[in-house]
């Protein structure tokens, strides 16, 4: 069961957990952005809304979903999505432009620009970040 915030209608895990509280739009992540971005964005969140109990929610600068924890994060940038996903070990082959150890995992980031980019296996990073958290 989840719980919604009464301020800024954003669906939660519980009522006790933290979040940045304020109504930010999809809309304003994506104003002045590629259209190519939000198409992407529209892709990996038909991917990702449709695994059990997922919740997705907008912050000032990002979109995030989580599964008992944030597993995988959006940050719309000026021609780029950033995606942060999780894995349990250290993600060197490209697109993957960063893996930081961090809490017993690594936090992993890939740039997108455009949909012709996205492939199974990212799918599959994402996917495993899920489980793993």
């Amino acid at each position: 069961m989840t719980f919604i915030c009464p301020k800024c209608d954003r669906e939660l895990l519980n009522e006790q957990q933290t979040h940045y509280c304020a109504r930010i739009s999809l809309d304003d992540l994506f104003k002045n952005k590629p259209d190519e971005l939000l198409l992407l964005f529209d892709k990996l969140l038909a991917e990702v809304t449709d695994w059990p109990d997922v919740l997705a929610g907008t912050t000032p600068n990002c979109i995030t979903f989580v599964h008992r924890q944030t597993f995988f994060v959006i940050r719309p940038m000026q021609k780029q999505l950033d995606l942060k996903f999780y894995s349990d070990k250290k993600l060197v082959d490209p697109p993957v432009i960063k893996s930081i150890a961090t809490a017993g995992r690594f936090q992993n980031h890939i740039r997108l620009s455009n949909i012709n980019e996205l492939r199974p296996q990212i799918f599959s990073w994402i996917r495993n970040s899920y489980q793993l958290l």
